[in-house]
C-alpha cells in the first residue's frame, strides 16, 4: 500500500534570495571583523609598476592607479562603510527612541512641539541633514557617524512615539499604575519592551541607507580621507580610469550594491515575521 507523502508547510518552503542575502552579510560580517581572513595582501601598498594592471595573477580584481590591490581594498573597505552605518545607525537608534518615548510619555504641548520637530527633520532628505552636519562640524569619520546618525533620529523617533501611544493605553500600562508602580519602573518595565518591537526591522533597512550615505559622502570627500580603503573613496579615485580600468570602480560599486540589496533583503523578511506574515 502506498504511504501518502507528508504535506510541506507553506512556511517550510526555502527562500534561496534571504538564504543568499545572508551568506553576502555573513561574508560581509567577516570582512569587517577580520579581513586578513579573506584577503593577506596590505590595501595599502603601493607598486606603481603595476598600476592599472587588469585582473589576473596575483590581484584577481586588479589594481589601482597606484598600483594597490583592488581585492585588499575593497576587502578592509567594509571595515569603514559598513562599520560607520552600523555606528550611525546605533546613534541613530538610541537617540530617536529616547526622544520618541520622551514625546509619547511627555506633557501635551511638550510632546506635540517634538512631534512637529520631527516632522520639520522627516521633510528635508536624510542626505540633506548629513551634508548640513559636515558643513558645521567638518570631514572626518566620527564626523560622518553624528551626521548621519543624527539624520536618521527622526525616522526612529516617529515610530517610537506612535507605538508609545498606543502602549501606554494598554490595559497591563493602566492597571500597573492603578497598583501604584512608580513611573520609572512602568515606562522601564511595561512601556519601553512594548514599544521598541518595529525598531529592529527598522534598523535593519535603516543600516542599508547609512552605507549608501557613507559611500555617498565619503564620494563627495566628506568621509574617511585618503589613503584610508572606503567604498565611496574609491569610486571617487576611479572616476579618472573608468575608461581604461573599469574594474577599479566596479568592484567597490558591486560590493556597496550587495550589501545594500541584502540588508535590505533582510530587513523585509524580518518585517513580514513582525508583521506575522511568515512563520
Amino acid at each position: 500500500m502506498a504511504v501518502a507523502a507528508p504535506a510541506v508547510r507553506p512556511g517550510a518552503r526555502s527562500r534561496p534570495g534571504l538564504v543568499l542575502a545572508l551568506l553576502v552579510l555573513a561574508v560581509l560580517v567577516v570582512a569587517v571583523a577580520a579581513p586578513g581572513l579573506v584577503t593577506r595582501v596590505d590595501p595599502l601598498a603601493a607598486d606603481p609598476l603595476r598600476a592599472l594592471a587588469p585582473p589576473g595573477g596575483g590581484h584577481p580584481l586588479g589594481t589601482d592607479h597606484l598600483g594597490r590591490d583592488v581585492l585588499a581594498r575593497v576587502v578592509y573597505g567594509a571595515r569603514h562603510s559598513l562599520g560607520i552605518g552600523v555606528l550611525a545607525t546605533a546613534l541613530a537608534v538610541g537617540a530617536g527612541s529616547l526622544l520618541g518615548l520622551a514625546a509619547g510619555l511627555a506633557t501635551r504641548l511638550a510632546g506635540e512641539a517634538l512631534a512637529r520637530l520631527f516632522d520639520v527633520l522627516s521633510t528635508f532628505p536624510e542626505l540633506l541633514l548629513a551634508l548640513l552636519v559636515i558643513a558645521i562640524t567638518g570631514p572626518g569619520t566620527w564626523n560622518v557617524v553624528a551626521a548621519i546618525g543624527i539624520a536618521q533620529i527622526p525616522t526612529y523617533a516617529r515610530v517610537v512615539r506612535a507605538q508609545t501611544f498606543v502602549v501606554r493605553r494598554s490595559g497591563y500600562v493602566e492597571q500597573a499604575v492603578t497598583f501604584g508602580h512608580s513611573r520609572a519602573r512602568v515606562v522601564a518595565r511595561h512601556v519601553l519592551p512594548n514599544v521598541v518591537g518595529p525598531v529592529p526591522v527598522l534598523a535593519t533597512m535603516g543600516l542599508g541607507q547609512a552605507v549608501i550615505a557613507t559611500s555617498g559622502l565619503s564620494f563627495l570627500g566628506m568621509g574617511p580621507q585618503p589613503p584610508a580603503p572606503e567604498w565611496g573613496t574609491m569610486l571617487a579615485e576611479s572616476r579618472d580610469y573608468l575608461r581604461v580600468a573599469s574594474w577599479v570602480a566596479f568592484s567597490p560599486g558591486v560590493a556597496l550594491t550587495l550589501s545594500v540589496v541584502c540588508l535590505t533583503v533582510a530587513g523585509r523578511h524580518l518585517q513580514r515575521r513582525f508583521e506575522g506574515r511568515t512563520p
